[in-house]
Parts: structure tokens; sequence; C-alpha cells
């Protein structure tokens, strides 16, 4: 008999799609389908392969209205923030207390999806190695795919997090199944609408709608070759256990809690816009978001007035109404933990600065959490050390680099970290010491897919985007020929 799974709004927490769960024998029959297509696959030209891909991100942004309204129905983000995940806009920056901002672009899917195809041809080339003069030895390493790919893909950023393996993946000759989290089923086959429509031989791609046990089982299954998720570190440990008995890549994005430094110098104004655009944006749901705040001591008042003032013009509310700016969070579950989050913190001292009042949606029992910045946190607070996942921050004071430095590194999490400084050599030299896979100047919470994404710590492992995003999804085949 099939399972439906129902998806709930976090706005309405009415059921806005119901969804079939596949059975474990149809999941396996898929990945047996996915092995047989990628002996074909593989030996595609990687000009057709570029073609088809193409086609497909066109396919893909011609349904963009249809795509954001879904989405925005999905997860409950602002309907126009729905549209920057899926293409380039212009847009004014949410706030500017002195003026309006100039345009700039919002980068999404198209993006990443559009320059992981253009260097494809540069990544995937042969890399030629030197013979001895006189000789008649060709030698060359050549990256060839790896087989079946399995993409477990989480639901905050469904479109941004899937295209940083899927299509790479099927750039460099392997068969992907996509597995979305289930509050984001919908998106997976949005994927694989845009496929047929670019003429993407059958089976090359897959959807797979599957509980966790099911999905442990597509881990399992012979003919899968590398795993990437993109989740919680439980959730990763999780993966990583089901595939560890077989010796195969697993690719895993997982938590963060980044920091964010104001020094002395900064454009404070510019740093507390921006810093609070980073632990707001999508309600905070973001493994990149600005999650704590460390400000020197000179500029701390200044910094704190100003970070307030822009929080309260957050508007809370409705997705599909133009003046929200923030919506609920994934469910009443999450508002909740992160509501426990900031009473901890306040029972132990923290000042929270912003009137909850000024946002009557959030109500305890909602999903609906108020923008919140706390002063008076230290890190024996799990608001400063564990994953918030939520529209607040905590500020702390710091006298000079060094302290900067040491709190930021005090973490079991390591995804990026952001210095707002108008000193560049102190901002490289700062970089340096800091223990995140991207390190940022007067900018956070943004991926540029021509750098490569990782993390360090129980932030993940591996890579994805730019040129060495291809390297998990290949190995390396020796060509070594005494040539005739």
């Amino acid at each position: 008999m099939t399972v439906n799974h129902d998806i709930l709004s976090p706005f309405s927490n009415a059921v806005v799609a119901s969804v079939p769960l596949e059975s474990e024998s149809s999941a396996i029959a898929k990945v047996s389908a996915s092995a047989a297509a990628f002996e074909s696959w593989k030996t595609t030209p990687l000009e057709t392969r570029i073609d088809i891909i193409s086609k497909a991100i066109d396919a893909f942004l011609a349904d963009k209205d249809a795509i954001a309204n879904e989405l925005a129905n999905l997860i409950a983000r602002p309907l126009p923030h729905c549209y920057n995940e899926v293409t380039f806009l212009l847009a004014f920056l949410q706030f500017n207390s002195l003026k309006l901002a100039p345009l700039q672009k919002v980068r999404g899917f198209e993006e990443r999806a559009r320059h992981m195809t253009s260097i494809a041809p540069s990544s995937l080339a042969n890399i030629p190695v030197p013979s001895p003069p006189n000789t008649t030895f060709k030698k060359f390493i050549r990256r060839v795919p790896l087989g079946v790919v399995f993409v477990v893909a989480a639901w905050n950023y469904p479109y941004l997090v899937a295209v940083n393996a899927v299509v790479p993946a099927l750039l460099a000759g392997n068969t992907v199944l996509l597995k979305h989290a289930p509050q984001t089923f919908p998106c997976a086959d949005r994927f694989a609408k845009a496929f047929v429509a670019a003429g993407l031989p059958k089976d090359v791609f897959q959807v797979l709608h599957v509980d966790h046990e099911v999905a442990a089982k597509v881990i399992d299954a012979k003919e899968v070759s590398f795993v990437q998720f993109t989740g919680s570190v439980r959730g990763g440990l999780q993966v990583n256990r089901a595939a560890s008995h077989r010796p195969i890549g697993v690719g895993m994005e997982l938590g963060g809690k980044d920091p964010a430094y104001v020094r002395a110098d900064a454009d404070v104004a510019y740093a507390a816009e921006n810093i609070v655009d980073g632990a707001m944006y999508n309600s905070g749901q973001s493994c990149c978001a600005v999650e704590r705040v460390y400000v020197h001591e000179s500029v701390f008042d200044e910094f704190i007035s100003k970070a307030v003032n822009v929080v309260k013009l957050y508007k809370l509310g409705d997705p599909f109404h133009k003046a929200t700016n923030l919506g609920p969070v994934i469910s009443v579950k999450a508002a909740e933990t992160i509501r426990g989050q900031v009473l901890e913190a306040v029972s132990r001292g923290a000042v929270p600065l912003i009137d909850e009042s000024l946002f009557p949606e959030a109500k305890p029992g909602s999903a609906f959490v108020a923008p919140q910045i706390l002063i008076n946190v230290n890190h024996d607070m799990k608001l400063m050390t564990e994953e918030t996942f939520g529209p607040v921050v905590g500020v702390m004071k710091v006298k000079d680099d060094d302290e900067a430095v040491k709190l930021m590194n005090d973490s079991e999490f390591g995804l990026t970290a952001s210095v707002w400084t108008r000193d560049n050599d102190a901002a490289l030299a700062l970089a340096d010491r800091l223990e995140a896979g991207t390190v940022f100047q007067n900018r956070c919470d943004y991926l540029d897919p021509g750098l490569a994404w990782v993390g360090v710590k129980n932030s993940g492992r591996g890579c994805s985007l730019s040129k060495y995003g291809f390297d998990a999804l290949t190995r390396p085949k020796s060509y070594h020929l005494r040539q005739a």
C-alpha cells in the first residue's frame, strides 16, 4: 500500500503537498536503472553533456514563477527571496539606514549551474605528464566518472544545495539519484522536469522520494559509487556509517556557527546592515548564516545601536505579502529550539535588545520567531556554541584581534567567518589564523561558485563548487603509453 508524506506549510500549518513515498524495491530498481544508464552516459562526449545541461538550466529558469511560488508555499520564505534562489535578479539591499543602496545582483541557482557548466571543459581536461626526451612515451591523467551518485539535499536552500552536486556530477559523466528532504520533495521533481525538457537520456537523472530507512538501503546498494549529503551533523554521521562498510566516498556539508568580527577601523554602519542581513536572511536558516558576532570595544556601542535599528525594520509575516521580508522558521519544533536557546542565555545573564511586541506573529506554539540581538553573552551559553538556525544572534565585546580570533575559533564548527575592516593586510593576516573553509572580508553569507566550498571540523568533509568540485565526483585514471 502506498504511503503519502504530507507537507505542512510553516506559515499556515495546512497541507500544501502530499507526495507518495517509494518502496524499497522501487528505489533499488531505480538504482539498477541508473547503473545501466551510466554505461552509455559516461561515453557521451562532454560537449553533448554540456549542451543538454545548458538546455536543462534554460528549461528550469523558464519555470521560475511556478518554482518560486511553490517554494514559498513549501518553506514559507518570502516570495521575492524564493526568486533569489532561482536566478539572477536586480534588487535593492533590504535595508540601508542612510539611503537606498545601489542596485546589485542577487545570485541563485543559475549562477552556480552556469559557472560549473562553463568550467567543465578545463576542469575535466586531460592532465599531460612530461615524458623523458627522445622516447615514445605518452603519459597523461584523465578524470573519469565514478558511476551512480546519490545526492541527499537539505530543505533550507533546496535548489542551491542540490545544484552544487547534481550539475557537476552529470557534467562529469555520472548518473544521479536525487533525494530531497521531505519538506521539499517537490523541488527534486522540478529538476527532473527540466532534464526531461532538455532531452537528458532516460534514467541518467532520477528522483527518489524515500524515507530514511529506504535511503540507507540505497546507500548500501553496490551500484552506488558516491554519496553527497547536506544537512545536520547527526544526519551526516548516519550517512557516513551507512556507507562505511564499502570503499566509497561520502561528501558532507553539515552545520555551522559562523562568526563575524568587526574591527575598530570598520565601516560600522555598513557592517551592521550586512551582518544583520547575514544573520536574518531566510530566517537565519542557512549553514553559513552569521550566528555570533565579536565587536571591538571602541565601536561596540555604535554597532549595537545601528544593528538594533536595522532589525526593527524587519516585517515578519505572510511570505506572499509584499511587505514581508522575514518568514517563519521551518517548524514549531525548530522555533521552540530557538526560543529555548534565547531563554537559556537570558537565564544566564544575556540581555535581549529587541522588543518582541514589534513582531506580534511570534507567539509560542507557532513557527514564527521574532528576530533578536543579545548582548552580555558568552561561550557558556548554547546560543554562542550550538547551531541556532534561526533569526537570533549574540554579540560580544572584544579588546583586540587576538581575543577575537580565539573566540571565533572556539567552536566545533568551521564553515565561514567574516572580518569587517578597512585594513586589507589585517584582513588577510586574520584570515590565515581563522579555522574556516571560507573567510570573507566586508561581506558574508554568500557562495562564490568560482571558489571551493568546504568546511572544517564538524562543518563537514569534501568540497563542492569551483574546479575542485569535480574532484570528488571523478577519479584520476593514469595513462602510461609506450607508443609504437
